[in-house]
């Protein structure tokens, strides 16, 4: 029996660290703390790696309702190195501006990396309901909805440090099970250490899941006007509806460079051209 669970420890600390580069490698930066600006929910300004720019610098510009200011320096930013505040303070900007699709993109850019921000979302919702498309989702089973909603309750980071915390209280249990002399603590650890273990398991594998999404982005939104979806990857083709201007989309084919086959949330599918989405 110790040699057993002496096998699953030695497992679950190759899951943790394998968690842990999940988290580490290619992650992207985010933002923790939060001050109001306006009526928007603004993170807090913290000096960026730019040599004449500073998220600082974009923050005032947006209290002076100098947006355009506010949207160049965050863009400049942005090439610096993605981070959600700067997306979500460079979507309140364009939304000030009346530019839907691009403040819904960056909600999205932003939610992406912070997926449980309620501020992120709330705002992002604004935005869509001042869209003209309204698609109705196909529904998924509600086990579905329930697992996909638990993931995005947090970030890649934060799983990996809940596997963590998990782990440690793990070896804990195991601690109790094997040294304690009272049936009663060994049991206690035993039952713990089950629990425990699969939320290390469920953590790590949550964690995955985020950076796979993060860095498999198929997701777009419509930044033209209007665009119409076409059977075909050609102008000749036939054509299926028309999106317009913020309508996210998932890209089903993403082979051509011209063209891009896409999925809306309903199962409807067509081509657009590549020139009229930006990926999220």
């Amino acid at each position: 029996m110790k040699k057993i669970i002496s096998l699953t420890l030695s497992f679950l600390m190759v899951l943790v660290v394998w968690g842990q580069d999940v988290a580490t490698e290619d992650t992207l930066a985010v933002a923790k703390d939060s001050v109001s600006i306006g009526s928007h929910t603004e993170f807090a300004a913290t000096k960026l790696s730019d040599d004449n720019v500073t998220k600082a610098q974009g923050d005032s510009a947006y209290m002076r309702n100098d947006y355009a200011s506010a949207i160049q320096i965050y863009e400049s930013l942005l090439t610096k190195g993605e981070a959600a505040e700067i997306y979500y303070n460079l979507g309140n900007s364009y939304y000030k501006t009346d530019d839907i699709a691009k403040a819904i993109l960056n909600y999205e850019r932003a939610l992406l990396l912070q997926p449980g921000n309620a501020d992120v979302r709330a705002n992002l919702e604004i935005a869509r309901s001042k869209t003209i498309d309204k698609v109705v989702s196909v529904p998924d089973i509600f086990f579905v909805t329930w697992t996909k909603s638990l993931i995005n309750c947090l970030s890649v980071d934060a799983w990996a440090k809940l596997g963590v915390a998990f782990f440690i209280l793990l070896l804990v249990s195991f601690s109790l099970f094997f040294f304690s002399k009272q049936i009663v603590w060994k049991k206690s650890g035993f039952i713990a250490g089950i629990v425990f273990l699969i939320f290390v398991v469920l953590s790590n594998v949550f964690a995955s899941e985020q950076k796979t999404e993060l860095m498999n982005r198929n997701n777009a939104i419509i930044l033209s006007p209007s665009v119409t979806v076409r059977s075909t990857p050609s102008e000749s083709g036939t054509s299926l509806f028309v999106l317009h201007e913020g309508h996210k989309i998932e890209i089903k084919d993403n082979s051509m460079r011209e063209w891009k086959e896409i999925r809306l949330e309903d199962g409807k599918v067509g081509w657009v051209p590549a020139s009229a989405i930006e990926v999220i």
